[in-house]
């Protein structure tokens, strides 16, 4: 499996810290970038460097794009957080890190590898959001989870249910509706990453039409911010069917032609 050397940084938080004294970079004050705002103070790598095995089936830099786009700007010290489908621990640490206060949940605490609180619950339950405590959570995140739900619809509501009036939940999901997905459909009636080939426990794709007219009026949730990963490219197509793809998408007008996955920052409906 894959390694993901996440930063841990308890004095400031930056992504790129850890990366560099795994590397053998010991003077950890010279690999900041110049823009870090805080001083970061002298910590052992022992205490900074915390190794996860990240999912195989997460695309490379999914984890820092949601982090840099969207945690940065709702992450806050002290928000209670909770990381559905949190996995070995990758997004719940950066949670913890940016402040928050984690709760980890999924399936199974099997691979779980990072000392926050943990609790195994089943998302295809009706009324798991009962377990966590309904309108408990600031900041909801959600990686690659809904697809791999019996119900959508189901989920999406227990997520409106943890929710504080205020809160916002972020969910990412596979693009299914992406040039190259289109194309896949087209030629072989197969839904991309959705197939025999991919991720077997991948069982409801998300449309994106059908999420905001349907599924997210019927959970009590509105859409506040959409974006796509990566922007305006894709990164599961080989380089030059994603530079024809690329150049293709550029005369369309449909937003979900770039991406290989959805960003979704989501809020209750007042």
């Amino acid at each position: 499996m894959k390694r993901d050397h996440l930063s841990v940084c308890k004095a400031c938080g930056e992504i790129e810290h850890i990366v560099a004294r795994y590397n053998g970079d010991s003077n950890h004050e010279q690999s900041r970038k110049p823009n870090d705002r805080l001083a970061c103070a002298s910590l052992s790598l022992r205490e900074q460097e915390i190794t996860l095995i990240a999912h195989t089936t997460t695309n490379a830099g999914l984890h820092e794009f949601v982090a840099k786009h969207v945690l940065a700007n709702y992450a806050k010290k002290g928000l209670c957080a909770v990381d559905l489908g949190s996995g070995p621990g990758a997004m719940a640490s950066r949670l913890h890190v940016l402040g928050c206060n984690v709760l980890a949940v999924d399936r199974t605490a099997d691979g779980f590898m990072v000392g926050l609180p943990h609790i195994v619950i089943d998302f295809d339950r009706n009324d798991f959001a009962s377990q966590l405590g309904p309108g408990s959570f600031d900041l909801i995140t959600a990686i690659e989870v809904i697809e791999h739900v019996e119900s959508p619809i189901g989920f999406l509501r227990n997520i409106r249910s943890l929710l504080a009036p205020t809160g916002v939940a972020v969910l990412t999901t596979p693009n299914v509706e992406s040039l190259p997905a289109r194309a896949k459909f087209f030629l072989t009636g197969r839904i991309r990453t959705m197939d025999r080939f991919s991720e077997p426990t991948h069982i409801s794709p998300i449309f994106w039409d059908l999420l905001r007219r349907q599924f997210l009026p019927r959970a009590g949730l509105n859409v506040r911010e959409h974006l796509l990963f990566p922007p305006r490219s894709y990164q599961l197509s080989r380089k030059l069917i994603a530079w024809s793809f690329r150049i293709a998408g550029t005369f369309m007008s449909n937003e979900c032609v770039f991406g290989d996955n959805h960003v979704f920052v989501l809020e209750v409906t007042h």
